[in-house]
């Protein structure tokens, strides 16, 4: 850039995080804050108030710590703004749900514990949180975050106030959490999204795919192997699928249970096909899939009725002695497999928010350890991810405009 469009950029940089801390009400509370998201979007292997402190010419460590983790501001307020602004800039194609985890040592940092990061790959000292992201065809970005807090911190009262947690957070599982955040966001009056999708962690579990039907979500999530689904419409038994994923006749049921959809694999190993579904980094992105619709079979076993009829795809690549990835997706039955898959494969994207959210922007770089400054610190650094969301958009936008003005 030049001298010029750097201090256009400033000028746009500032503007955007006057209006979106704007409900810290206070002007020093909007300074420090509009300080320290370019401290976040400067250029610095780490990103802790310190470091940034040194880096910035108007930089203070004194007044950005006080800023960021003893100042009571409200953060939800900033999400809402951010949010909405997202969504009158990008037409969501999808909600994701997703968590993330980040290392720490010692104890004392608000919600950290020896737990499962799926980040990390193994368990290991860390907070963990779940998000919710909205993604476009053009990009990403989050539109909140839950700290998950475990047992062992829930039931020590004494070491929650000590790190400023409210007196009305208590244990919750992460789809729970999950759910809170998409409450959130449709309480904010954006437009429900297409579609929402998550892993196997989320998917798995019956009430959170039986919580989203009761939003009127539709989704696509990933299951384990061992996930059992009935086949076939109450009424009716095991069926023969054509090549398309539909029974082509069925039986009456009987004592028949409902079967792991590993066995729903095996039974269709001959009917895989290969489906292409986009271009990616390193070229055009296809496997081996088979699709057909089902019933989930959550809690069957306590009489409950059959689920409501969805579909069920598999992913079998051809190099692998079995399948790699299960789905069930709450979509239209007259989708086609490619569409299906596509729309499945669609979690990729909130990676690349993680990657830059961590390594360009210090979202796990932050050393206080109250509930209070967790929560400041993760909401601005959401704002300066949003403003490099906003960024490419701006220009596209300005270069058509060009163009148009420009044409014969």
């Amino acid at each position: 850039m030049t001298t010029k469009q750097l201090a256009k950029c400033r000028q746009r940089l500032q503007a955007f995080t006057e209006e979106m801390l704007a409900p810290l009400g206070r002007s020093e509370r909007r300074h420090w804050g509009s300080v320290y998201v370019r401290g976040l979007l400067l250029d610095g292997e780490r990103k802790s108030v310190g470091a940034m402190a040194e880096r910035l010419p108007d930089g203070n460590e004194q007044s950005l710590q006080q800023f960021v983790s003893q100042s009571p501001w409200p953060w939800e307020p900033v999400w809402q703004r951010l949010a909405q602004k997202l969504a009158q800039t990008f037409a969501p194609l999808a909600w994701i749900v997703d968590d993330t985890g980040f290392p720490k040592k010692g104890e004392y940092s608000v919600g950290v514990a020896r737990q499962y990061s799926g980040t990390l790959g193994k368990t290991a000292n860390c907070q963990v949180a779940v998000s919710l992201h909205a993604t476009s065809a053009t990009g990403s970005s989050p539109l909140g975050f839950r700290l998950y807090l475990p047992k062992e911190w829930t039931d020590n009262p004494a070491r929650l106030r000590q790190a400023g947690v409210p007196d009305d957070i208590s244990f919750q599982q992460k789809w729970r959490l999950a759910l809170a955040l998409i409450d959130q966001a449709l309480g904010w009056s954006l437009t429900p999204p297409p579609v929402v999708l998550a892993d196997a962690g989320y998917g798995e579990n019956g009430a959170f795919r039986q919580g989203l039907e009761q939003r009127h979500l539709p989704y696509a999530v990933g299951i384990s192997s061992q996930v059992s689904v009935w086949t076939t419409p109450p009424e009716c038994g095991v069926p023969d699928w054509d090549g398309q994923g539909r029974p082509t006749k069925c039986v009456r049921y009987g004592e028949q249970r409902p079967v792991a959809v590993r066995e729903v694999a095996a039974a269709q190993r001959k009917h895989f096909r290969r489906v292409t579904w986009r271009e990616g980094s390193y070229g055009t992105l296809h496997s081996h899939f088979w699709a057909g619709r089902v019933q989930s079979a959550h809690q069957w076993s306590t009489g409950a009725a059959p689920g409501k009829m969805v579909w069920l795809l598999i992913e079998w690549p051809p190099t692998e002695t079995a399948p790699t990835k299960y789905y069930l997706c709450d979509l239209p039955a007259s989708l086609n497999w490619r569409r299906l898959v596509a729309i499945t494969r669609g979690r990729w994207r909130v990676e690349q928010d993680y990657q830059q959210l961590k390594e360009e922007l210090g979202l796990d770089h932050f050393e206080g350890r109250s509930w209070t400054g967790w929560h400041h610190h993760v909401t601005l650094v959401m704002i300066a991810h949003a403003f490099l969301q906003l960024e490419p958009k701006r220009r596209a936008s300005k270069s058509s405009l060009d163009a148009a003005r420009n044409a014969p």
